[in-house]
């Protein structure tokens, strides 16, 4: 058996046309939006007519029949042409493959088609203010009453909420034993009576906002429940294991482009009239993250093809490595893209400033990467649990 590391002619012809599209749209354009208060709305709706958004979403559902593989790459090449879209990690990555997997007919029939083409958004609730990283202290409840489902409860840290038609919320049954977490996912209408949604302050420059989400006594219909309600827990990793990747991905974006502003003013920027990066002491640190991207990279190719390949075993363990990498890259890809800018990287005209907030989220979401330590530490490293 051999290794092949060759992305094939379809995947580069793939990451060729995603880059030409985001070439047309670019930095500039996203960072008028953010800044101005408008969305991204323009570059998803192209994105989805292009059959960019639905490429890991099957065909009969007017997916591109893909996978991870396919739709990690099309969030990296936006991510490096400077308009990543952050729902994508959401929409059709976490809720599509949900959907996808465990979904009813009806309900794929209802949400995949949209999901492929971009006409609907869904975001995805689990985050909890009193349970952080520990989905098992989330108190959001699912009861039934009748034929109907009443959820309660509160959610934060909820991407897109303003440009969705529909939450995929965890919840946990009220009827699962006490102290265990029974999770099960609804699909939620964001018009819902009894759902509202506050916007967070943040100081990331992005169109894409994060809420609070409150759930005052939503009444859903029967089949709001995706799948089974014994198959909660196995929903919920096949959904997160995407997630994982797509932020690695999304944090691979970011690295890149930190770097082609930064290479390029090394190119350019000229100090007692030698170009600044033919001095080793920017030269390094800049071989360096680039050497961290491309390994990052890797790591992230092998958790999307591992997810593909129905291996979800290993592919826990490589989607949190992969975003691990991917965060620690781009922090201090940016970090260094700043650093070489000098002053004028703190200034808007370069955008390299405006990456500074979001390459340290990506240490901390969609999962902190001390949790991921002691995920590795545990679970292949086979040392004792520490939380």
């Amino acid at each position: 058996m051999s290794l092949d590391f060759d992305e094939g002619d379809e995947l580069r012809a793939l990451r060729a046309a995603v880059a030409d599209l985001g070439s047309r749209y670019g930095q500039a354009y996203f960072l008028a939006q953010a800044r101005s208060g408008g969305t991204t709305g323009e570059l998803w709706a192209d994105a989805g007519k292009a059959g960019f958004l639905g490429v890991n979403l099957p065909e009969e559902y007017g997916g591109g029949g893909g996978g991870m593989v396919e739709l990690a790459l099309v969030c990296e090449e936006l991510g490096a042409a400077g308009c990543g879209l952050l729902m994508m990690v959401v929409s059709p990555a976490i809720c599509g493959t949900v959907i996808a997997r465990f979904g009813t007919d009806e309900q794929k029939q209802r949400w995949l088609p949209g999901l492929a083409d971009g006409s609907s958004i869904m975001a995805f609730a689990i985050t909890e203010p009193d349970a952080g990283s520990n989905a098992h202290e989330i108190t959001t409840t699912a009861r039934r009453d009748g034929d109907e489902w009443v959820l309660t409860g509160r959610k934060t840290w909820i991407s897109g909420v303003d440009l969705a038609d529909a939450v995929l919320v965890v919840g946990k049954l009220a009827d699962g034993p006490k102290g265990t977490l029974r999770p099960a996912l609804f699909v939620v209408p964001t018009d819902a009576p009894g759902l509202s949604a506050q916007p967070i302050p943040m100081e990331i420059v992005s169109p894409e906002r994060q809420f609070q989400v409150f759930l005052d006594d939503v009444r859903l219909p029967a089949d709001a429940l995706v799948g089974h309600p014994d198959q909660g827990i196995a929903q919920l990793f096949a959904g997160l294991n995407p997630e994982r990747v797509m932020a690695a991905a999304f944090s691979l974006g970011v690295a890149r482009l930190a770097m082609r502003k930064a290479t390029d003013y090394a190119r350019e920027r000229r100090v007692w009239g030698t170009p600044i990066g033919a001095h080793q002491g920017l030269a390094h640190p800049l071989a360096a993250c680039q050497i961290e991207i491309e390994l990052a990279r890797l790591m992230t190719q092998k958790a999307a093809w591992l997810i593909d390949a129905g291996r979800d075993a290993e592919a826990g363990l490589a989607a949190n490595s992969a975003k691990y990498a991917a965060a620690e890259a781009a922090a201090r890809t940016v970090d260094q893209a700043v650093q070489t800018h000098g002053g004028a990287g703190l200034s808007q005209e370069y955008g390299v400033g405006a990456l500074l907030v979001a390459s340290r989220l990506s240490r901390i979401a969609p999962v902190s990467r001390e949790m991921i330590l002691s995920f590795v530490a545990q679970h292949d490293l086979q040392l004792p649990r520490s939380y």
